[in-house]
């Protein structure tokens, strides 16, 4: 389990996905999500994803990678099916919810 390869996939991929409507968690903060998120996302910040409970195959993302890989961790760690998305927002090309126009 010590370097067990976190599953990740990148954001064009997760964009290919959104038809199938995927459980996303955003775990930014509630500002940061306020200002953009993707579609259908749901906003669990880091700090809180110890306490959330993910309801089958749940992609997570963030702004750049960083914190959605650490959240990965954690419920991987719980036995979760959980998916890193590389990149973050700042690699989202895709339709945005939220923020200005």
């Amino acid at each position: 389990m010590l370097f067990k390869k976190i599953p990740t996939i990148d954001t064009h991929e997760l964009e290919s996905k959104l038809a199938e409507k995927p459980q996303i968690i955003d775990v930014r903060e509630p500002h940061e999500f306020q200002n953009g998120h993707i579609p259908g996302a749901k906003n669990v910040p880091l700090g809180k994803v110890m306490h959330y409970t993910p309801n089958g195959k749940t992609y997570v993302v963030c702004q750049s990678g960083m914190r959605s890989k650490k959240a990965t961790k954690v419920l991987l760690k719980r036995g979760y099916d959980v998916v890193n998305v590389r990149g973050g927002m700042m690699s989202w090309t895709g339709a945005k919810r939220g923020g200005k126009k």
